[in-house]
């Protein structure tokens, strides 16, 4: 068992700075109590409680002691009460919470309807509510905000802001996005989901997809250990536990892989526990494999180093039941070969493998002459014959031809060949070290074998030796014609920060972050994502280095050609202003080129400044004043259209 703990489990910031709060309280002597409990987790509340801590509902309740706002925050009204009662206070409201308090009461000033997306139930969403001046309204997700919005329309075009539960759910934000923005034409959205939950929940949502079964920490009144439980359960099976007496450990015994997170609120010692309790059940399991990936069932059929000819018998297959096959091989005794004896690969039946009217050369297993039946094995003399094919390949050199049967749970798969069951490690089953073994169950693969112990009848092989010769041959074949500007498809192989590279068949080349696009971008997954199949050409080829610069992007895509060809100076084109300067706006012409409309030209008259006429998004009629290709610069004008309208219309009235 592969046992996996996410590096994001435990104590995030703002609860352990809120726990450490109160024990730095208590270890100076102070009487403590804190405004609801200080964290949700039993164990951690418990612990608090055996060393004096108190809960509060009220603040006129804590007397004689100091009170400790928990990260969650509280209402202003709340503030406002325990200065009041004149309550001795120390804030440990979460400095993200306290973010979400600020953006709200600005908003609300300002007159914006307040949306707020969580828990209506939920400590921090209640306090959020009370830092609200004016109107807001809390939706638990993207299906409640669909039904608000449809039955309050006048808010549509109504200023809004928009804020979410630190520990909202990453899925039903994006879903919720999608509505604010088509719905809200006038709205002010704050992505106030903490980092540390997002993270929390994109590690949990990987570790799931990776894992036989999740197990999540953490109390169950925990709002952010409820999401992570919900986004794990969607992939694997997942248990949401308080501590590790609550663990499974029937149901997790037979998993291959077992991941571990925890909620904000899980202290360290806990999760320790439940990982020791885990390292327990792992270390108590029978193991079925040896470490090189050979089962002891084949180490079994592996004894049998020699057989007599009076062992093996022909025969016909008379009947196939779902667990056996009845064979007539000419003696009083019934002969039958147990599915598990048909073949090496434990997965097929046995209608796969044979059918009524088969002759097959067998061995003899065992007689019982009380019961007047012979069991028969195929698997067994198969290998006998396949090991003498196995030997030879190891000394010759041979290409094997294997189907994969198994992926081993300590590294590795188990690949049959003739009959012959051959280990192949992990670092020699791929072309390149770490990529996952899970595509390769049930496919043909060609294989050397490396390594042969005649004595117990194992064989290792490589999987990974027959590609690299196969991409030699072809990288040999690729320099032998390749030239500087001739095209090739390839298939997207990786992305780095600087480019991307393109398997070419056998080759590798690279397409710089420059070469994607004609576009300023940040990252090359801003245009091709790993997998895509992409048409590009060569641009330069270093021979010594082994090294390919391709080119992605097409010379009658670049926008300087569009624009020489299509907007000649003098044109009339419709702009969207894109920035605003001093002494300028900036307005894009097509994708790609940015034109100035300089202050001088925006208008017939003098203005001040820019955005007393323009605004950013703005679509206006400008003028191509001047081209400056080598600098590639553009002018462009309003205040020549407008003056050329005025003279038309002096024109006409004369």
């Amino acid at each position: 068992m592969k046992i996996t703990v996410a590096k994001t489990a435990g104590f995030c910031f703002g609860v352990n700075r809120a726990v450490e709060t109160v024990n730095r309280l208590l270890g100076e002597g102070e009487r403590v109590w804190t405004l609801g409990p200080i964290i949700h987790n039993p164990q951690t509340l418990a612990d608090l409680a055996a060393r004096g801590v108190r809960i509060a509902q009220e603040p006129r309740e804590a007397k004689g002691g100091v009170l400790v706002i928990r990260s969650h925050g509280v209402a202003r009204s709340v503030l406002e009460e325990a200065e009041r009662c004149g309550a001795r206070v120390v804030d440990a409201t979460c400095p993200f919470v306290a973010k979400i308090h600020g953006l709200v009461q600005r908003a609300s000033r300002e007159g914006r309807f307040v949306l707020i997306a969580g828990d209506a139930a939920h400590p921090e969403v209640q306090g959020i509510v009370g830092h609200c001046d004016g109107p807001c309204h809390v939706f638990s997700g993207a299906e409640d905000l669909e039904k608000f919005s449809l039955e309050n329309k006048n808010l549509q075009n109504q200023p809004v802001a928009v804020v979410s539960q630190t520990t909202f759910s990453l899925s039903e934000w994006k879903n919720s996005l999608k509505i604010l923005k088509r719905v809200y034409t006038n709205a002010a959205i704050f992505d106030t989901i903490c980092n540390a939950t997002a993270n929390r929940q994109s590690e949990a949502e990987a570790l799931s997809r990776a894992c036989d079964a999740m197990i999540i920490v953490g109390g169950r009144q925990s709002s952010n250990t409820a999401k992570l439980f919900d986004v794990c359960r969607r992939n694997c099976p997942s248990y949401f536990v308080e501590d590790a007496r609550e663990l499974p450990i029937d149901a997790l015994r037979g998993a291959n892989a077992v991941g571990i997170t925890a909620g904000a609120s899980t202290p360290a010692s806990i999760i320790k526990e439940v990982l020791a309790t885990m390292t327990e059940i792992k270390e108590n399991q029978e193991p079925n494999v040896t470490e090189d990936g050979a089962s002891f069932e084949a180490m079994l059929e592996e004894s049998l180093k020699s057989f007599n000819t009076d062992e093996k018998v022909h025969g016909v297959v008379v009947s196939i039941a779902p667990n056996e096959v009845y064979v007539d091989v000419g003696r009083k005794q019934a002969g039958i070969v147990p599915a598990s004896e048909l073949s090496a690969d434990p997965n097929v039946k046995p209608e796969d493998i044979v059918k009524v009217g088969d002759e097959l050369d067998l061995l003899i297993m065992r007689t019982n002459d009380q019961e007047g039946t012979i069991m028969l094995s195929k698997k067994r003399l198969d290998a006998a014959k396949g090991w003498e094919a196995v030997t030879a390949a190891s000394e010759d050199g041979t290409i094997l031809d294997g189907t994969v049967t198994e992926i081993l749970p300590k590294g590795g798969i188990i690949a049959v060949t003739h009959g012959v069951r051959v280990f192949i490690p992990a670092s020699q089953a791929t072309a390149s070290r770490g990529e996952p073994l899970d595509g390769l169950l049930h496919k043909d693969v060609r294989f050397r074998i490396i390594e042969v112990n005649r004595g117990r009848r194992r064989a290792v092989g490589s999987i990974r030796s027959v590609l690299a010769d196969e991409r030699k041959a072809l990288a040999e074949k690729f320099w032998e014609t390749a030239e500087v500007g001739k095209e090739y498809t390839g298939t997207v192989k990786s992305l780095t920060s600087y480019g991307a590279f393109v398997d070419l068949g056998g080759i590798d080349g690279m397409i710089h972050i420059s070469e994607l696009s004609w576009d300023r971008i940040k990252h090359p997954s801003e245009v091709v994502n790993v997998g895509d199949v992409v048409k590009v050409y060569i641009k330069g080829l270093d021979h010594e280095k082994g090294k390919i610069s391709l080119g992605y992007k097409r010379a009658e895509d670049n926008p300087w050609e569009i624009l020489r060809r299509d907007y000649p100076v003098g044109s009339v084109v419709e702009a969207t202003v894109v920035g605003l300067t001093s002494f300028g706006a900036f307005a894009r012409i097509i994708p790609g080129i940015d034109g100035l409309i300089h202050i001088s030209q925006i208008a017939d008259h003098r203005i001040e400044k820019p955005q007393d006429v323009l605004q950013v998004g703005d679509v206006v009629k400008v003028k191509i004043t001047d081209i400056d290709f080598e600098k590639k610069r553009v002018s462009l004008s309003i205040r020549a259209l407008l003056e050329e309208e005025k003279a038309a219309e002096a024109s006409e009235q004369e």
